[in-house]
């Protein structure tokens, strides 16, 4: 784990660009406040970032970026908050949807999206059906998402399959195929803005490996040059999966 700093002298790089980037984009209502605005103009701020970024790492051949833009935990703010956070992803997701053709990317949600307005959910439908008919980079968009309840729904959905009689032989694979990142390769690298180290229910089980990059920038304040910082730790990390230092000798830790 990193603070905005370069990896260790001597570690052998991790080839390339990350395949798969996750992001906790945290901060907005903290940038907000420290401008004097409220926190709803920090959210739209926080948007005009994650077009930036994610542009940023298309253009470096990143293939799948994915982002935590709301919890199921985020559910206990205040309500004028959150209305405004929903008003603004219908917003920002009726401009992307005219978009995705045109620039052949995909943009997905993970989470229980059931329970948002009919709206969103009509919006979120639409840009899975876009995104069915393109192949290309791929935007992940994590909403009323948690990692826990993620893991307790598939493990469900698994009991459901023993019951039909369908299927007994459980392994990491299997189980893999039913979560919602189903067929989206783990994150290489999690970064998180606003100076918190902690995953705050994000992703457990996809990053059990992945490298972990935190800074204390926030969200809004994000830059092309941000992102390449993490990428290059990403690069100086020597990743052994539980095995020996790829330079040889050493023990694994």
């Amino acid at each position: 784990m990193a603070k905005e700093k370069k990896g260790p002298e001597g570690v052998p790089a991790a080839s390339g660009i990350p395949r798969h980037i996750a992001i906790i984009m945290d901060g907005n209502g903290r940038w907000a406040q420290r401008q004097g605005l409220p926190r709803s103009a920090g959210h739209s701020a926080g948007a005009e970032t994650l077009r930036r970024v994610a542009d940023h790492c298309r253009e470096l051949d990143v293939r799948y970026l994915t982002v935590y833009a709301f919890s199921t935990e985020n559910w206990k703010r205040p309500a004028d908050e959150v209305g405004a956070l929903m008003k603004l992803l219908e917003r920002n997701l009726i401009i992307e949807l005219q978009k995705m053709e045109r620039d052949g990317f995909q943009m997905r949600f993970f989470g229980d999206t059931g329970v948002l307005s009919p709206r969103l959910q009509e919006l979120i439908a639409a840009s899975h059906q876009l995104s069915d008919r393109i192949d290309g980079y791929q935007i992940n968009v994590c909403l009323n998402y948690g990692g826990r309840d993620e893991i307790v729904r598939a493990a469900r959905r698994w009991a459901d399959t023993v019951r039909n009689g369908e299927e007994n032989n459980l392994d990491e694979e299997t189980f893999s195929g039913l979560l919602w990142t189903a067929g989206v390769p783990d994150p290489e690298l999690l970064i998180r803005s606003g100076g918190e180290t902690r995953l705050s229910n994000f992703l457990l089980w996809q990053c059990a490996y992945s490298e972990f990059y935190f800074t204390d920038t926030l969200w809004p304040d994000f830059t092309d040059e941000t992102i390449d910082r993490a990428i290059a730790y990403y690069r100086s990390r020597d990743r052994r999966f539980g095995g020996l230092s790829a330079a040889g000798g050493g023990q694994s830790r």
